[in-house]
């Protein structure tokens, strides 16, 4: 630490000084290193000698000063992110940047971040510290991240990249300070406050027609200039919105070993992981316009549209007195979908007709009824909690808390009869 605040007193100097080069000669000949140049021709050869030893020590003070003042220069600059990273120290304004981005900054309640101090002091980081968090490397010694997988629902496994504390911290604060403060649409329910399965399951009560779609590689498919995408429209220029993007993407990595030693390569340019704080908020600020198309598309043909993360609901309501045209639905979603840089996973597209169990993250919707949870869930647990009170042992695999997350699920959507069941757990 005091080496870093010698370094920044430094680079203090050296902007009095006016330039790196300005501060090096001013040194140069105030500690008296600075040689006098003159011909040779007219020199014996002891002062030739002389001269010679001269500007050798010049060149050595200059060659120090100079690599002081590069460590300076670099505690207030970032320099330099990495293989694939574009980056200048230069702050003047690009054709990107907008012409009203204070006024949005201000009218979103968001932070003035205009020069990379800013940003790292926001986040209670040195210059240093924001450098490495941000720095890609295609094959890296360590990772940010700690990488597991849990089982999806479908089949298969999800790759979950948990960040490390730091860069937890700093995401957090991006969350708490930037993300949740932006524009999202009315149609998503994933996320965010107040807003919840059961809010997304109760837009589409009393339907006719149900169709479920999934967007293929939902996380994955967002890469880190999108996300930088994000930051810009925000009103934040170009270094700021670099930076930020950089510390909320990561590429996906797989561990190599090599002659003892362990490398993370990176398989494929940085995109948005599955796992931190500001991943969700992410995608919900990204596709803004994405629900707004989808939304102004299903108010003008009588259907009902919600966005839960990656899975759109549509449904149409059994009052309406038009036609369902289910393959219009369908071909539009895929084509505004396209056009937004997303895919549908066609593999996961259901169209649920009358006389079906309508069922919505995880809800029955059917009839002008609340969402609530399935019939068979209800059941099991109220056999589960039966055995628990004849003395009988849990399932191997199943546990108390799991029971009590199930009770907590129910008391969601029918409130009386969840907190019952956790109240009978609580006393098996």
């Amino acid at each position: 630490m005091a080496k870093q605040t010698k370094l920044e007193k430094l680079w203090t100097e050296i902007e009095k000084a006016g330039s790196r080069d300005a501060y090096i000669q001013e040194q140069l000949r105030k500690n008296g290193f600075m040689v006098q140049r003159r011909s040779t021709d007219n020199l014996s050869k002891s002062e030739l000698e002389k001269y010679k030893q001269e500007l050798k020590k010049e060149a050595a003070e200059k060659r120090r000063l100079q690599q002081a003042a590069w460590a300076a220069y670099k505690t207030q600059h970032i320099v330099h992110l990495g293989e694939g990273i574009y980056w200048t120290d230069d702050t003047s304004a690009d054709q990107w940047d907008l012409d009203n981005a204070h006024k949005r900054l201000l009218a979103n309640q968001l932070p003035q971040l205009t020069r990379v101090k800013h940003l790292s002091d926001a986040l209670g980081l040195s210059i240093a510290e924001l450098r490495w968090l941000c720095y890609q490397r295609d094959a890296a010694l360590k990772t940010h991240y700690t990488r597991f997988e849990i089982p999806k629902r479908s089949g298969g496994v999800r790759a979950i990249w948990a960040p490390l504390p730091k860069l937890k911290q700093a995401q957090r604060w991006i969350l708490d300070h930037i993300l949740d403060r932006l524009l999202v649409h009315g149609a998503a329910h994933g996320f965010l406050m107040g807003r919840s399965i059961a809010s997304n399951a109760a837009e589409h009560s009393d339907s006719q027609i149900l169709v479920k779609m999934d967007i293929a590689d939902f996380f994955p498919s967002i890469s880190w200039k999108r996300i930088k995408g994000v930051f810009r429209k925000a009103g934040y220029p170009e270094q700021i919105a670099t930076l930020l993007a950089l510390l909320c993407t990561e590429s996906p990595r797989e561990q190599v070993e090599h002659n003892g030693q362990s490398y993370y390569i990176a398989m494929a340019d940085r995109c948005l992981p599955q796992g931190t704080p500001t991943s969700p908020a992410l995608t919900n600020a990204l596709c803004l316009k994405l629900d707004r198309r989808l939304a102004g598309f299903a108010s003008k043909t009588a259907w009902r549209y919600t966005r839960y993360a990656d899975d759109l609901t549509f449904s149409f309501p059994n009052h309406s007195t038009s036609k369902a045209n289910i393959s219009q639905l369908l071909g539009t979603v895929k084509r505004i979908l396209g056009d937004e840089g997303f895919k549908l996973n066609n593999s996961k597209t259901r169209v649920i007709r009358q006389n079906t169990v309508h069922e919505v993250t995880g809800l029955v919707v059917n009839g002008t009824q609340a969402p609530r949870v399935k019939r068979t869930l209800k059941r099991q647990l109220r056999a589960a909690i039966h055995n628990l009170k004849q003395g009988k042992p849990l399932p191997e695999g199943e546990s108390i808390q799991r029971l009590k997350g199930y009770a907590a699920y129910i008391a969601m959507t029918e409130r009386e009869l969840g907190l019952k069941m956790l109240a009978e757990l609580d006393n098996v």
